[in-house]
């Protein structure tokens, strides 16, 4: 074995005192640039009910495992149930199901996001203009919050100001009609599922990909609404025609854009089915091309779908059932029509939604009924779910968003 002599060693020691000055700048500089991404839970949170959890619940995510640890809870006992980051990711918007005493209507907070911690810092809250606020969505010119008032069944549009705070509504529209019946044309046999065939019930409103058109689903009138917008004044205008149905007492709930802008993919609560739309950008039409259910053949009795969503490379889309208590996938084919692939056990109670990580790795399921957000790794190939063995404790989990 060759021993180094002494000149080989004070020629090897010098060769490296030259080079950890910069090894030693590289080590220090990775931990400055490492990209941190940040989860926030949206709860129920109220004391009515069986509502446990606390507010909005901040975590940070492990980009390799996708474990959570806990880092931060902004409290708030007014069901901060639905979350949506600006595009910037500079602003945090919830919606907040609990009831003013005096109007009945619900409200939209505004929070400021650290972008270096994920902490969270309450900058203003205003009416939702409408009882039980389900869902909103920043609109893509990043001015106005759309929000969608469930109990109120009203849709509203509340400008965004210059420093992040929101303004009262520039625009409150009612959903009108007479509700479809209780039991779901497309329901599975023996399904129970009757939730909100009463009256208009607006549950989800969202923008196209291009801004010009603003879509509301009406779980009560079985229809897809559809309104142009003006980005200047933030109004609304229905479109012609106004709306699509859906079949009757189906109930629709969530629906997604594909990235082309030219197709949609709606859920129905109800019916426990995905519908494929096609979308006109320039007219702003639909048209129903495809309905699957969103249950294994041969299913029987009662479920309620909640979230839909694609994965990053909208190559899958997935759909969350309650009761049955799993998410199926779905592949996307080259004429926009689905193709059911496969299911899993989403390893808790009731996904109230579930979101897919920036990443595209990690599917997390929010479980409300089971106090817990379960995560999932996805093979981005076929689509498929394997669960991370993850269980992360929030108590009423409603819904996720990740700050990267």
């Amino acid at each position: 074995m060759h021993r180094p002599t002494r000149r080989e060693f004070v020629e090897h020691l010098s060769a490296w005192s030259a080079f950890a000055p910069a090894m030693a700048v590289r080590a220090r500089q990775r931990p400055a640039t490492a990209k941190r991404t940040f989860a926030y839970v949206g709860t129920y949170s109220s004391p009515e009910g069986s509502n446990r959890g606390q507010g909005i619940h901040i975590f940070e995510m492990n980009a390799s495992s996708g474990a959570l640890t806990p880092r931060e809870v902004v409290r708030s006992d007014a069901n901060p149930a639905w979350l949506a980051l600006n595009r910037d990711r500079t602003r945090l918007y919830s919606a907040n199901e609990i009831a003013d005493k005096t109007t009945g209507a619900g409200t939209v907070s505004a929070y400021s996001v650290d972008r270096d911690t994920g902490a969270l810092a309450l900058v203003s809250t205003v009416s939702s203009e409408g009882a039980g606020p389900a869902h909103l969505s920043v609109h893509p010119g990043g001015k106005h919050v759309l929000v969608a008032n469930y109990g109120g069944g009203t849709v509203a549009v509340l400008p965004i100001q210059g420093d992040g705070r929101l303004a009262p509504a520039s625009d409150v529209e009612r959903h009108q009609g007479t509700a479809g019946p209780k039991q779901a044309t497309s329901a599975p046999p023996g399904s129970f599922a009757i939730s909100g065939h009463d009256r208009p019930h607006a549950h989800m409103i969202e923008a196209d990909p291009s801004g010009r058109f603003v879509l509301a689903t009406d779980l009560g009138l079985d229809e897809i609404r559809v309104w142009r917008f003006d980005d200047v004044k933030g109004t609304l205008t229905a479109n012609d025609p106004p709306s699509v149905a859906v079949p009757a007492g189906d109930g629709p709930r969530h629906f997604v854009f594909h990235p082309n802008g030219r197709w949609i993919y709606s859920l129905q609560e109800e019916s426990s089915t995905v519908m494929t739309f096609g979308f006109d950008p320039s007219s702003g039409r639909l048209s129903a091309r495809q309905t699957l259910s969103t249950l294994p053949r041969g299913f029987a009795g009662t479920n309620f779908t909640s979230e839909i969503a694609l994965s990053p490379d909208a190559r899958f889309v997935y759909a969350a059932n309650r009761l049955h208590d799993s998410i199926a996938w779905f592949s996307i084919g080259g004429d926009g029509l689905l193709e059911w692939v496969g299911e899993e056990w989403t390893r808790g109670d009731y996904p109230r939604s579930f979101t897919i990580d920036p990443s595209g790795a990690f599917l997390f399921s929010c479980n409300q009924r089971s106090d817990a957000v379960t995560s999932f790794r996805i093979d981005k190939r076929s689509g498929a779910l394997t669960f991370t063995g993850q269980y992360t404790p929030v108590g009423s989990p409603a819904h996720i968003v990740f700050l990267s």
